[in-house]
């Protein structure tokens, strides 16, 4: 992963192969999967009103949404969200 040039394509591969063997093996005991775009703001996005805070900083745990009102804890609003456009 020291290489830049090769980082990417070694990155990208790992993470197909392990989305892969998830699909199979859900698919193999009746499950499913679903994938969401990597860029989705899930959570800069108020989880009530969708409403999307992008002053939300990384070192931020929990916001007040400027919409509704309503205080979201960042991983588990972010958590919500991704269930919610996944399909889940």
């Amino acid at each position: 992963m020291k290489n830049r040039k090769l980082a990417k394509a070694i990155g990208d591969s790992a993470l197909y192969e392990k989305r892969r063997q998830l699909t199979y093996k859900a698919k193999r005991n009746g499950g499913e999967t679903s994938a969401i775009d990597q860029w989705s703001p899930s959570s800069k996005t108020c989880g009530e009103c969708g409403e999307i805070n992008a002053e939300l900083k990384l070192s931020d745990r929990e916001w007040l949404c400027g919409n509704c009102g309503s205080v979201n804890h960042k991983d588990g609003n972010a958590a919500r969200n991704i269930l919610v456009e996944g399909g889940g």
